[in-house]
């Protein structure tokens, strides 16, 4: 049994949490802008919010404080190479136009991911590294021909769940 708790001690603990790959995305002065984020989960139902985590040193950090909005989309397991494309691309060479539209909020929406939350920042608390973002969602876009599989991070890799038979 290992009690270490190192900064790597807590970063291995945390990759074996298994969560699904989620680009956040705003607009910032016209602009595209988003991040690659698995620390997102659901609030509260009534009023339907989520929380984001993203770190204060991301490059969208700032544009989302500014626009008071973004989109959670969460990738199908078939959109690798959005993931992919986040992590070697900057600002808006991040989006492909063919992949995106624009919300109700005026976030970027992936299309063909699992779900979009469109979201507008109701709150932000100070997460010590992170800003712990509070989101009402204004809409629940469902992609009716994306995959039923989200594209998942598991061990510092890309996963896929696996089906149990009933």
């Amino acid at each position: 049994m290992n009690t270490n708790t190192t900064d790597d001690a807590f970063k291995n603990a945390m990759a074996r949490f298994t969560n699904g790959v989620t680009a956040v995305t705003t607009a910032d002065n016209g602009a595209p802008a988003g991040l690659i984020a698995t620390s997102v989960c659901s609030l509260s139902a009534d009023p339907p919010t989520v929380i984001v985590c993203v770190n204060k040193h991301a490059s969208s950090h700032d544009a989302i404080l500014r626009s008071r909005f973004f989109a959670v989309n969460l990738l199908a397991a078939d959109q690798k190479d959005v993931a992919q494309r986040f992590a070697s691309a900057k600002g808006a060479a991040r989006f492909d136009p063919a992949q995106w539209t624009v919300g109700k909020t005026g976030a970027p929406i992936l299309t063909g991911s699992v779900v979009s939350l469109d979201c507008n920042v109701i709150a932000t608390h100070n997460g010590y590294s992170h800003t712990i973002f509070v989101g009402e969602i204004t809409a629940s876009i469902t992609h009716p021909n994306a995959s039923a599989n989200c594209l998942l991070w598991h061990q510092r890799n890309f996963a896929a769940a696996a089906v149990a038979a009933a």
